[in-house]
């Protein structure tokens, strides 16, 4: 069954996505899962590369590349990685616990958060990737 959406954030954000895994896939990242839900929190991806898993949180922004070429460069001040707020953390954070918990990860596994911002120029049909890695809890 096709997925609906609702809004047109939602289809940004599914296209943002599919277009991270095929990033991560492309450097070497074995996709393990996608959109890990629980009632308090969602993990976007969760990867593994050289034996320590990463969990990905993906921030998809429209934008005509053409315009704002610089990755990074935002109209208005407004910068994707700012919604990251401490209860978004919060709630990765849980997630993150009960996703090791409940897939029996052993406790010395090295685990990462990492942020990928998606810029897409839809008219265009491109996209610009931004990476912060290892994103502190």
């Amino acid at each position: 069954m096709p997925k609906v959406f609702t809004s047109k954030s939602q289809q940004t954000g599914e296209i943002g996505e599919n277009v991270a895994v095929k990033f991560l896939m492309k450097h070497g990242f074995s996709i393990i899962e996608r959109n890990y839900t629980k009632k308090w929190g969602e993990i976007d991806i969760i990867t593994e590369k050289d034996n320590r898993v990463h969990f990905i949180e993906v921030k998809s922004v429209q934008r005509d590349i053409s315009v704002f070429p610089f990755i990074g460069h935002e109209s208005n001040d407004y910068r994707a990685e700012d919604n990251m707020h401490p209860w978004k953390l919060k709630r990765l954070s849980r997630t993150i616990q009960t996703y090791l918990i409940s897939r029996k990860v052993p406790e010395d596994k090295e685990w990462q958060l990492d942020l990928l911002i998606v810029y897409l120029d839809l008219k265009n049909k491109k996209a610009k990737i931004k990476v912060e890695n290892d994103i502190v809890l």
